[in-house]
């Protein structure tokens, strides 16, 4: 779901008028490349490994979206978000065996055009051709009337382009609410205040829950999640902000949180509990406004429905805030500082 909140504006006096208008800026990252996995292997060899998307690394191993959070302190206002939340809300996994549910991702096929894309939030979203095929898969299906996000992979040159409320034209050309091109190489983030394809500012890929990680017996990384109402700011590593609500008790995007290291889940399925286990270990990030506790993933038809649904006796109450200040190093990047690694 998308809410108004989508883009932030501010007023502008023009002409003795106030104007409303964005006001966010584009500046460039203060890292780009490959060299954010040498430093993170010299510093700290348990972090080496990360994941992985066909021939590209899902970020730098160090990235934020790949480090446990296990043995960082509870944040002090976890009952607050939970209640806000609601306790009882069941854990949802918005995907499944279902090919319209999830939101999916492709790979582009060597030889793929890049085509005009424009967005209804120009100033906000990475302006250019994107190599976008005419059948790429889109959410919810060709007809969709929900976010329609299309996620696009180039294995070639391990860049990762997602779009929201994209719509192929007659021409052959795309139109989008947002877009976003990142270098799945490189640690940096977005320009602040700047949102992608996704509320928060934050790329969608390294979040979902994918069927060969649980196959290969293992999700090491954060996963995506929404919630109905969210605070008017953002925490590290969100850039953006989708509300207008000052109250204190709402979680901010960019908020984690993770199952407790008391919760069992020896009652659960072996599937089940590589997805428990990574909600444990590496938690979930608040990504955008949503249902409650919908934890995002891509649609499979290997996935077991029936057993996917026994994790709604996961409820909100289950899990705890995070608080993971101590693992910014820079503010544009997403590499994490390797010495509270260490000491955590």
């Amino acid at each position: 779901m998308r809410t108004i909140g989508k883009v932030a504006v501010v007023g502008v006096l023009v002409a003795g008028a106030v104007v409303a208008r964005h006001v966010w800026k584009r500046m460039p990252p203060y890292e780009v490349g490959l060299h954010e996995q040498v430093v993170s292997a010299s510093v700290d060899p348990k972090h080496v490994e990360g994941p992985r998307i066909g021939n590209c690394p899902m970020f730098p191993a160090d990235n934020v979206w790949n480090t446990p959070v296990d043995g960082l302190p509870k944040d002090k206002h976890t009952e607050a978000y939970i209640d806000l939340i609601g306790p009882m809300h069941k854990v949802h996994p918005d995907f499944g065996s279902n090919l319209l549910s999830g939101i999916p991702y492709s790979f582009i096929a060597e030889g793929t055009k890049r085509v005009p894309t424009k967005f209804e939030y120009a100033d906000e979203s990475d302006q250019g051709r994107y190599p976008i095929p005419p059948d790429a898969p889109i959410e919810g299906g060709p007809s969709s009337t929900g976010d329609r996000h299309v996620i696009l992979i180039d294995q070639r040159r391990c860049m990762l382009y997602e779009l929201y409320a994209a719509k192929p034209q007659p021409d052959g050309s795309w139109k989008a609410g947002s877009g976003m091109m990142m270098d799945l190489t490189s640690n940096a983030l977005r320009a602040d205040g700047k949102t992608s394809a996704d509320a928060a500012g934050l790329p969608i890929l390294p979040g979902l829950v994918r069927y060969d990680e649980v196959a290969a017996g293992e999700i090491n990384h954060a996963l995506r999640f929404t919630v109905p109402h969210t605070r008017n700011t953002y925490l590290w590593p969100a850039r953006h902000k989708a509300s207008s609500d000052p109250n204190p008790h709402l979680p901010p995007m960019g908020m984690r949180f993770r199952l407790r290291a008391d919760f069992d889940i020896t009652k659960f399925s072996p599937t089940n509990q590589i997805i428990l286990k990574a909600l444990k270990k590496y938690g979930m990030i608040l990504a955008d406004n949503g249902s409650a506790v919908f934890i995002s993933g891509v649609s499979d038809k290997r996935w077991d429905d029936d057993d996917l649904h026994r994790l709604s006796l996961v409820v909100a109450d289950d899990f705890e805030a995070v608080d993971e200040s101590d693992l910014q190093l820079l503010p544009d990047s997403g590499r994490v500082d390797p010495v509270s690694i260490v000491h955590n």
